[in-house]
């Protein structure tokens, strides 16, 4: 299975209340992002047979605007499994539940979603919460890391960060005719 995992895009200023912040969506810029990584994966001819989303709102808009823009007509699934408070073993059987698919696309939240992904790549350095482990890989918001998951450990593919999003995106839509100076 390639799993990619995707930390939703920015959504502003966290909220104090719990409650508030479930329910804290997209910012412009966010949005923005999720256009231009959409564009991205498919000018890379990448496609999902199935897309996983954490319940709350910024992580579902996330997986929305990507599989929108990039042809995916499944229903997302929602899983707690994927929320800011989940557990390894959680997302564990959510991927033995993603078994039959080749190509997923998670997105959810960090902390965890760093942990899980350390847990994946040296299983043993890292606690059963899947936290705290030696394998640390930062995923910024809206960072998109690749994962080959075979036998053993995973295998760390590739991963873009913003930054690369937006220079990949910005070389990728360039006008075909060249400027010139009228000096």
């Amino acid at each position: 299975m390639n799993l990619f995992i995707l930390r939703h895009a920015s959504a502003g200023i966290r909220r104090i209340n719990p409650a508030l912040d479930r329910k804290r969506p997209l910012d412009k810029d966010g949005k923005r992002h999720c256009l231009q990584l959409a564009h991205v994966l498919n000018a890379m001819k990448l496609s999902f047979d199935a897309i996983v989303s954490s319940p709350l709102k910024r992580s579902m808009q996330t997986a929305s605007l990507v599989g929108t823009e990039m042809g995916y007509e499944a229903p997302i699934l929602p899983s707690t499994a994927l929320a800011p408070d989940a557990a390894f073993p959680a997302f564990q059987k959510l991927l033995q539940e993603c078994a039959e698919f080749e190509n997923v696309l998670v997105v959810g939240h960090n902390p965890n979603l760093t942990g899980f992904v350390g847990s994946l790549l040296a299983p043993t350095s890292t606690g059963l919460d899947g936290r705290g482990g030696a394998t640390v890989v930062r995923l910024r918001k809206g960072s998109l890391a690749r994962l080959n998951l075979v036998r053993g450990p995973a295998t760390l593919q590739w991963l873009l960060d913003p930054r690369t999003v937006r220079a990949l995106y910005a070389t990728s839509t360039t006008r075909s005719r060249r400027k010139t100076s009228r000096k």
